[in-house]
């Protein structure tokens, strides 16, 4: 008993259990979520912070769907509906599928991570862009499977042709970010068709379109077509983005019902909370304030077009609510921002050049820009 005590307290715990850890998490790198506002006021003791990092709509929620939670306040000694029926009903209403089309999650997030539990297996591949969203790599890490890397082109558009080579009898699933996060490109709907009809059958290609309500480029991706023709394709969309419903975390996936039915197997019960089910289904309503958002983004992008241009800081043509600005050295930038207190994002693999900025209001766009502008001179 002495020997071991001595061992416990010579040895830190982390060490001791770690082999009995899965050997392919020691691999994974948790995901890092941008700085909050209180973190920036603290550290620089600053009590204005305008934080432009996380894709969030700066309109904030409807007042519908703020109108719907405080009723159901009250009611919170009560389970969510495990079967999220009212609101799998609502967002089958909204694209017009039905019910059994729509698989909702705790954000997209867990989505992802239930996708992966489903079809991979260790040594199976994913097919993912890069740079993109980092969570595609994680759910395959945590099974095990191999994720294969295919660089964007030159100017981060997707490279299909590329894709299509990386296609091995092991691969089971395809990523398709579009509006692609970070770099805010996109395809278009007849790229995605023709590499759809140009792959085998037998793999699951997951259309990922968290940004499509802010697209308004031609020929924009519709994934509803490919799952009206019973493809194994899978749409993932959320109430984060558009609707404002970010700190509810509701995110959904549409697919063919002999797909989705395979997602429930490892579903948790009560994975969607009662609150986000009922404010998630309000949101869809409030058709007004969804142009509003809409238009704020459409005006904001020119804004930060037109102020960029005029400090000399290239950017990429974006389809969604954020930009790439390339500022040489993104997190100099990054850090150097926050003293000014604006908070946006850099860090991304691949794209040590850029930092992200989310598109806020309009004087929060430009409290960005002249921010930008002393970070420059300095």
């Amino acid at each position: 008993m002495g020997d071991q005590q001595k061992l416990s307290e010579a040895v830190p715990l982390a060490e001791r259990v770690r082999p009995l850890v899965r050997p392919n998490l020691h691999e994974i790198k948790p995901y890092v979520p941008g700085r909050t506002i209180a973190e920036v006021q603290k550290e620089f003791g600053l009590h204005d912070v305008v934080k432009l990092a996380s894709n969030e709509n700066p309109l904030g929620p409807s007042k519908k769907a703020i109108a719907a939670i405080q009723q159901l306040l009250s009611e919170l000694n009560r389970y969510p509906d495990g079967a999220a029926v009212d609101v799998r009903e609502a967002i089958a209403k909204h694209v017009q599928l039905t019910p059994e089309h729509v698989f909702v999650g705790n954000g997209s997030d867990e989505i992802i991570k239930m996708i992966a539990e489903t079809f991979l297996q260790p040594d199976d591949e994913v097919i993912v862009p890069f740079p993109s969203f980092a969570q595609y790599n994680f759910g395959a890490q945590v099974m095990g499977a191999k994720v294969v890397s295919v660089p964007l082109t030159a100017d981060f558009q997707y490279d299909f042709e590329a894709m299509k080579a990386r296609i091995t009898k092991r691969t089971k699933l395809i990523y398709v970010c579009s509006p692609n996060n970070p770099t805010g490109t996109w395809t278009t709907h007849t790229q995605v068709k023709s590499f759809l009809e140009e792959i085998p059958e037998d793999l699951v290609v997951i259309l990922d379109e968290a940004y499509l309500e802010y697209v308004d480029s031609p020929d924009p991706l519709h994934s509803l077509e490919f799952i009206s023709e019973g493809k194994p394709v899978l749409s993932l969309r959320t109430f984060s983005k558009m609707y404002g419903l970010a700190g509810l975390r509701l995110g959904y996936a549409l697919g063919d019902p002999g797909l989705i039915r395979f997602l429930h197997q490892v579903r948790e019960p009560f994975n969607v909370n009662a609150v986000a089910q009922v404010g998630a289904a309000a949101a869809l309503q409030d058709h007004e304030h969804v142009e509003a958002c809409r238009a704020a983004n459409q005006s904001g992008r020119l804004q930060f077009y037109k102020g960029l241009k005029e400090l000399g800081i290239p950017y990429i043509t974006t389809q969604g609510n954020f930009l790439l600005a390339q500022v040489g050295d993104g997190m100099r930038v990054f850090e150097a921002l926050e003293r000014y207190g604006v908070i946006v994002r850099a860090g991304f693999p691949g794209l040590q050049e850029y930092v992200r900025i989310s598109i806020g209001t309009e004087a929060e766009n430009e409290r960005c820009l002249a921010a930008l502008a002393q970070v420059l001179r300095a």
